[in-house]
């Protein structure tokens, strides 16, 4: 269940990273709300699952989590590049979540 929770956590952490963009620095009211709502549910979602979980490893594979959806959403979205060395850069990261899951019991 742990691991559950820790994933919404890790795409709650994608909205509000992407909501940022959305936000224009906070000048727009309702971007700027999703966004906070976003931080807060996301960080809460993380306390739970590091109740059971590795500090280390449920912190990174949360913040694994945010960095790789959000830049697949700035691809996305954005348009943002999909330069081979960046695209090859963000399946590191994938493959280190899936390692540190492999390799934490639970």
């Amino acid at each position: 269940m742990a691991w559950l929770v820790l994933f919404a956590a890790g795409l709650c952490e994608i909205g509000w990273a992407v909501g940022l963009k959305y936000t224009e620095g906070f000048s727009r009211l309702v971007p700027s709300v999703l966004t906070v709502g976003a931080m807060v549910v996301s960080m809460v979602l993380l306390g739970v699952a590091l109740k059971t979980l590795p500090v280390g490893t449920g912190y990174a594979i949360w913040t694994g989590i945010g960095a790789v959806g959000t830049a697949v959403l700035g691809i996305i979205l954005f348009g943002e590049s999909m330069e081979p060395m960046r695209l090859a850069s963000i399946a590191l990261i994938v493959a280190g979540i899936v390692g540190l899951k492999l390799a934490t019991p639970a």
